[in-house]
């Protein structure tokens, strides 16, 4: 299935995606192209409000956005994986089933099928600047990642998923 498909289709059940990608198999460059496909995505989101920043604060744009470019392409990922480690050791806590791949897809496909989210608020941030428009469409992105996160995970540590 193309990822825009399943992006859609984990607004109505994420962790049927997340199971659906499970049964594939293994795949660590598969789970890695979700996880730098959300980071250059949401680099992309910044760049409205970065411009709106720039032009706003009369600075240069450039080191603003290659600020933003090193945080999201090459630091973001690194701290991911941390979290979906830390998360795979809260679910095997808990009781969870499933495998470190499982947690860590699981947070990288939540974060890749928010991210339409987090394109409406660059916008939102870009061309009607901070406030309560932003604040909701920031809470709804994080609502959303939330649970696809949550659900994700469910998915990914039940017994059938070993």
């Amino acid at each position: 299935m193309p990822v825009t498909t399943d992006i859609v289709a984990t607004y109505k059940g994420p962790g049927a995606v997340v199971q659906r990608h499970l049964a594939r198999g293994e795949s660590e460059p598969r789970a890695l192209v979700f996880l730098m496909s959300a980071c250059a995505v949401t680099f992309i989101a910044q760049w409205p409000k970065l411009a709106r920043q720039a032009h706003l604060e009369q600075v240069e744009l450039n080191p603003l956005l290659g600020a933003s470019l090193m945080a999201w392409l090459f630091l973001a990922p690194l701290f991911l994986y941390a979290i979906a480690f830390v998360a795979h050791l809260i679910a095997r806590a808990l009781g969870g089933q499933g495998t470190s791949f499982g947690s860590r897809l699981a947070l990288f496909w939540a974060f890749l099928a928010a991210s339409p989210l987090m394109l409406l608020e660059g916008l939102v941030g870009g061309f009607i600047g901070p406030g309560p428009s932003m604040q909701l469409v920031g809470l709804l992105w994080l609502i959303a990642f939330g649970l696809f996160w949550l659900l994700g995970m469910r998915a990914a540590h039940r017994k059938s998923a070993t």
